[in-house]
């Protein structure tokens, strides 16, 4: 019974080790995908930076927009949330 139960087990998932090897190679591959992500985050960063920095030499005051934006927000809720 043993060995039917164990052949069964390899069928449906493989051996060990190749559950292993492919648990590894999945992190591997994850682990260079996240790289990439970051590298592609930090270049968008930079790029908002540079954009932000040359609005500000423009005039713009990008805070007080942002709190334009909030305050109409807070306006727009409905009035359940304003009594909370």
């Amino acid at each position: 019974m043993a060995k039917k139960a164990k052949k069964s087990k390899q069928a449906a998932g493989g051996s060990k080790d190749e559950q292993i090897g492919f648990h590894k190679g999945a992190l591997t591959t994850l682990a260079k995908e996240r790289e990439e992500m970051l590298k592609i985050l930090t270049i968008v960063e930079q790029l908002m930076q540079m954009h932000i920095k040359a609005l500000k030499n423009l005039g713009v005051d990008l805070a007080a927009e942002a709190r334009k934006v909030k305050s109409e927000k807070e306006r727009k809720q409905p009035l359940e949330q304003h009594l909370a």
